[in-house]
Order: structure tokens, then C-alpha cells, then sequence
């Protein structure tokens, strides 16, 4: 049964980047994906750093200003002379003149981060969506549906609120730290000097703030990425979990992981109302400090009301950035974290790599002509899904095998007896461990995919069903195909008849997954889809499995007419669909042990006749 701790097993890789255990090679990794997605928008960022450079300077100069004002304008009306209005009127005209360039050069900075920011989330996206479809077959199987689809909602949103909410407090709190001390210093040295003291305490409670609110934010990542795991394939397989009436185990599962969750973001929320405050009490005290001693000076003539003014303004814009760094560090952390994770889904590798030049010049577009002949050979292969776990395939002996050009050739054999296995590596889904396999005497290894999925294709047991019409699905494979080639298509193994009683006929809406089909209608409709690709070499995997009777009948009668030209490999554990096929290979624990016609294997009374009598006696 499963287990909560199982449930933290597959997310096992998300929570080695947020709990903590992140290396120096995740570092590098998402260091050199930033500055790739940065690279292109260099002069941009030259730009904004002139745009912060002078909202800092607007910023600075409003304090200063009203020092002048004050020191240079008050005094003489306190004395009771006439007074000066010049220097007040020169203060008021250029602290409203700062306040005019900081609200433009703000806005600036908003409106060009923004900008930046939605490029680099464009470019972060659609390098994620092509690198992972062209990542191998064992990617997707151990990588979970729910996992896949964060790295592109979650952990994309992650990086927006960034851009949008973090940067600019993040920007601002690092610049007024420096700016401000060193505006305060230059003032008064002796005041300046009282309020920078502060600054060790505020970093050594940043530095605790930061370490305590990383280790808060990564178990709440490794929180949310369990659940959002589990809640996405517990509704993926909804089917299954009310038909063995799962829900409450489920259920169970989902509160505890949602109670960790909970847990998490209380923890955070605990670290934020202590650095906050904290900052605050700092800042205050520091203040009072400050006016303190400034009060003493300014009646001892050591220093003018107006350096105290200025001085209490640099300490709140100092001190009002660094307090909303509490509220924006973890979106910092989230950011940070999904950079890692979407720099390890960069990196991954194929299993598959395409190679630096394809061997094959003659392929050419299906139909026209193409010189491909279709011959299959496997020399001296053996398989293993991972180096960890026993060969699946040619573990007593390595595995040959010569398919020719235009044959039918029907793998058979028990669950688990290799057969998928051999398919796979002929539609090159993995690579062999040891060996090669060769179409028309080239390995696959050497063949462009582009060429490679021209020349084969595969129907699976799935028969899977994109959104969007039936005329659409059939030409997935040739989208430039003309209506009258795919109703040919669909004609030639008879799925034309249930396609015009739909309501729209080819133009209807097969819905998600097909969901408006039944399972026979899907089948039918992706052998259309393939027929119509017209691959010199066609892979049947368990594809009649979902066939009634009938279906199955009327397919057969189109194979046997539209295999005729072409390499064709069927798997199937229904023998009528064997029935086509010129040559019968029986498979048994990764090993080739009978091969001939069906005919002939039936009266050697070996395996393919045990499985055929097997067969006969489940049909009574």
C-alpha cells in the first residue's frame, strides 16, 4: 500500500534541489542558464542600470535638499531677520523636481524590467517545451506528470513574481544600504558614523533571517511538490481510484502532505514576523539614537538642525527596503529554486542523441519515391533499462535477428518476454546496451530522427488522441496532407464508416484524449494516422488490443493490403492478429526460441503452439 514516505519518494528529485541538498553543479547549472537567457538582453540591462543610477540619485538628492533648505533658509527667520526665501524656494523646487525624475525613472524601471523579465520567461518556455519533447522515452517514464507540468506553470510563475514583485525591492534595499551610509558618513561623521553601527546587527539578522527562511522555503517547495504530485496523478487516474475505491487512502495521503504543506508556510510566516519587526525596532532605535545625539551637537553648534533632518530621512529609506525584504525573500528562494530545476531539465541529455550529421541522404518525404527499403537486422544486441538492473534482453545471449525488406513479422510470447523491448529499439525509443540495429544496413545511432521517424512508425496499445478534430488526427504525421489523402487513409482501413455518422463528420471534435470515441474509434482512427505517414516500416505494439471482433477483423483485412509493400512488426498476445503475418518469432525471457512460419510453428508443438492452444481455450 502506498505510503506517505513513498509519496516523498517521487518527488525525490525536486526535493534533492529544495531541501537543502544543493551542489555546486546545481549552482553552476542555473548561474550559466542565467546568463544565457541574460545574454541577449545585455544593452537593455546597461540601460536599466542608467535608469536605477538615477533614481538613486533622485534619491539621494531629496534629503540633501531639505538639509539645504533648512540650514540655509531658516535660520535667519529665526533670528528675526527678513530672511532668505531663495534657498527655500530653491530646496522646494528641487525636492519636487527629485520627486518628478524618481517617479519617471521607478516607473521606467517597472515598465523595462517587465519587458526583460516576459522575454526571458518566452525564451525560459519555449526552450523547456522543445528540449522535452525531443528528450528520450526513459525521461518520460521516470519523470512524473505532475513534475513535468510545474516545470512549466509553478515554476515559471515562481520567475515572474520575481520580475513583477522581488526585483525591485531586492535592487532597492541592496543600493540605499550603500548609498545611504555613505551619504550619512559624508554629512556627519560623528552621526553618520552612530547610524552605520546599526548596520552589522541588520546584516547578522538578515544573514539568520536568510539561512532560517531557505531552509523554511525549500521544505515548503518539497511540500508543494508532493502535492501537487500526488493531486495530479491520483485525478490522472481518477478511473482506477474510484473502481477500488481509493478516495479514502487518498484522502489520508493528501491531508497529511497538505498538513506539512500548512506546517511549512507557518514556519515561514513565524521567520518573517520576527526579522520584520526586528528591523523595525532596529531602525527606530537607531533613530531616537540619531536624534539624540544630534539634538546635543545642534545645541552645541557641532552640527546644523538640517544634517539631523537629512539624516533621519536616509535612515527611513534605508531602513524601509530592508523590511520588505522579508516579504520578498522567499519569492527570491523561489525564483532561485526553479532556475535550478529548470536548468537540470535543460541539461538533461537524450538517451537517444541525435547524431552530428545523419548518414542517410536518400531519405526523402514519405510517398515520393523515397529509396528506403525497410530492412531490419539486430546484430549482437542486449538490453538493459538501467545499468543497475539485469538485461532484459539477450541476458543468456545476445540477441540477432534479420527482418527483410516487406515482411510481416509477428513477434509473440508471454508478458514480460522482451517482445515491446525488441520494438522499441527497432523505432529507436532506446538505444541497445551492447550492439547495434541497423535499417537497410545503417545503425540507427547514425540516422537523423527526422529521417528515422519517417521511415518507421509506431501504433501503440494507447492510441492516443490529440484535441482537436478527427482530420487533424489522422494527419498528425502529415500535417500537409489534403483532405482526400486522409480520407483515403481513413477508407483504407475502414474507419471512414463510423466517421461520417459522427455529427461533423472528419470535422468533428474528438475532445480530450479522444474522449469522444470509443476505444475501437480511437484505435481505428490512429492506424489511420499512420497509414497515412506511410513509413517504410510500420510497428504494431499490442495495437488491436482495444478491437472488438469485428473491428479487429476489418483492420486485418486492410494490413493485409496496405503491410504489403512495406516492414511491418507486429505485437500482439490476441493470435488472430498473427494471422497476417509471413514469419512468427516467439519470445522467451529476453531470447529468441522458435522462428518460422505459423503455420509450421503450430506443428513443431513447441512454444508458439502452447500459446496459440493457450489462446484457443480462453475464447470458449
Amino acid at each position: 500500500m502506498t505510503t506517505v514516505d513513498q509519496w516523498r519518494g517521487v518527488a525525490a528529485e525536486d526535493a534533492e534541489v529544495v531541501t537543502g541538498k544543493l551542489t555546486g553543479v546545481l549552482r553552476a547549472r542555473s548561474r550559466r542558464l542565467a546568463a544565457e537567457l541574460l545574454r541577449p538582453h545585455r544593452r537593455a540591462l546597461i540601460v536599466l542600470g542608467l535608469v536605477i543610477a538615477a533614481n538613486q540619485v533622485a534619491v539621494l538628492a531629496g534629503p540633501y535638499l531639505v538639509k539645504y533648505g533648512i540650514d540655509s533658509g531658516i535660520p535667519p527667520l529665526a533670528k528675526g531677520g527678513s530672511g532668505n526665501a531663495l534657498p527655500l524656494t530653491l530646496a522646494v523646487v528641487g525636492v519636487s523636481v527629485a520627486a518628478i525624475v524618481q517617479a519617471m525613472t521607478f516607473n521606467s524601471f517597472q515598465v523595462r524590467t517587465g519587458r526583460i523579465g516576459q522575454d526571458i520567461l518566452y525564451d525560459l518556455r519555449t526552450r523547456v517545451f522543445d528540449h522535452t519533447q525531443r528528450l528520450s522515452l526513459s525521461f518520460h517514464e521516470r519523470y512524473t506528470s505532475g513534475r513535468v507540468i510545474s516545470r512549466l506553470t509553478s515554476d515559471m510563475d515562481a520567475i515572474n513574481d520575481l520580475f513583477e514583485e522581488g526585483i525591485q525591492a531586492l535592487i532597492i534595499a541592496a543600493i540605499s544600504a550603500v548609498t545611504c551610509g555613505i551619504a550619512m558618513v559624508i554629512l556627519d561623521p560623528v552621526l553618520g558614523t552612530i547610524a552605520v553601527l546599526s548596520f552589522p546587527v541588520v546584516l547578522l539578522l538578515t544573514r539568520w533571517f536568510r539561512g532560517q527562511a531557505e531552509k523554511a522555503y525549500r521544505a515548503t517547495r518539497e511540500s508543494v511538490a508532493m502535492v501537487i504530485v500526488h493531486f495530479t496523478e491520483s485525478l490522472g487516474g481518477i478511473r482506477a481510484v474510484q473502481a477500488f475505491r481509493r478516495q479514502p487512502r487518498n484522502q489520508a495521503i493528501f491531508d497529511d502532505l497538505d498538513d506539512r504543506y500548512r506546517e511549512a508556510n507557518a514556519w515561514t510566516m513565524r521567520l518573517g514576523a520576527v526579522y520584520a519587526p526586528g528591523l523595525k525596532l532596529l531602525g527606530h532605535v537607531t533613530t531616537a539614537l540619531v536624534l539624540l545625539v544630534g539634538a546635543e551637537r545642534v545645541l552645541q553648534h557641532q552640527t546644523e538642525v538640517g544634517v539631523v533632518a537629512a539624516l533621519f530621512l536616509y535612515l527611513r529609506r534605508f531602513y524601509d527596503p530592508m523590511q520588505d525584504l522579508a516579504q520578498f525573500y522567499n519569492v527570491l528562494q523561489a525564483a532561485a529554486a526553479s532556475v535550478e530545476k529548470l536548468s537540470g531539465v535543460l541539461e538533461e541529455e537524450p538517451a537517444v542523441p541525435e547524431p552530428p550529421h545523419g548518414d542517410w541522404p536518400r531519405t526523402t518525404v514519405p510517398g515520393d519515391g523515397s529509396s528506403i527499403h525497410g530492412e531490419i537486422r539486430l546484430e549482437r544486441v542486449r538490453f538493459a533499462y538501467r545499468v543497475d538492473l539485469p538485461a532484459v534482453l539477450g541476458a543468456d545471449e545476445a540477441v540477432d535477428l534479420k527482418i527483410p525488406a516487406g515482411q510481416t513479422l509477428a513477434l509473440v510470447g508471454e508478458t514480460g518476454a522482451g517482445k515491446s523491448t525488441i520494438a522499441r529499439l527497432i523505432a529507436r525509443f532506446y538505444d541497445p546496451t551492447e550492439g547495434r540495429v541497423l535499417l537497410d544496413g545503417i545503425d540507427l545511432r547514425s540516422l537523423a530522427d527526422r529521417d528515422l521517424r519517417r521511415a518507421v512508425t509506431t501504433v501503440t496499445q494507447e492510441s492516443f488522441l490529440f484535441s482537436g478534430t478527427v482530420a487533424e488526427n489522422i494527419a498528425f504525421g502529415r500535417p500537409a496532407a489534403s483532405r482526400h489523402d486522409i480520407e483515403s487513409a481513413a477508407a483504407a482501413i475502414g474507419a471512414d464508416e463510423f466517421i461520417v455518422s459522427l455529427p461533423d463528420g472528419y470535422d468533428t471534435d474528438v475532445r480530450k484524449r479522444g474522449g469522444r470515441l470509443s476505444a475501437g474509434q480511437r484505435q481505428l482512427v490512429s492506424f489511420a494516422r499512420a497509414f497515412l505517414a506511410d513509413p517504410r516500416v510500420l510497428i504494431l505494439d499490442e495495437a488491436t488490443s482495444s478491437l472488438d471482433l469485428p473491428s479487429e477483423r476489418l483492420v486485418q483485412r486492410a494490413l493485409r493490403t496496405l503491410l504489403a509493400d512495406r516492414t511491418a512488426v507486429i505485437i500482439a498476445h490476441r493470435l488472430s492478429t498473427v494471422e497476417i503475418a509471413d514469419r512468427v518469432i516467439v519470445v522467451s525471457d529476453g531470447r529468441i526460441v522458435e522462428d518460422g512460419d505459423p503455420a509450421e510453428l503450430v506443428g513443431w508443438g513447441g512454444h508458439y503452439h502452447d500459446l496459440q492452444q493457450a489462446w484457443l481455450d480462453s475464447l470458449v
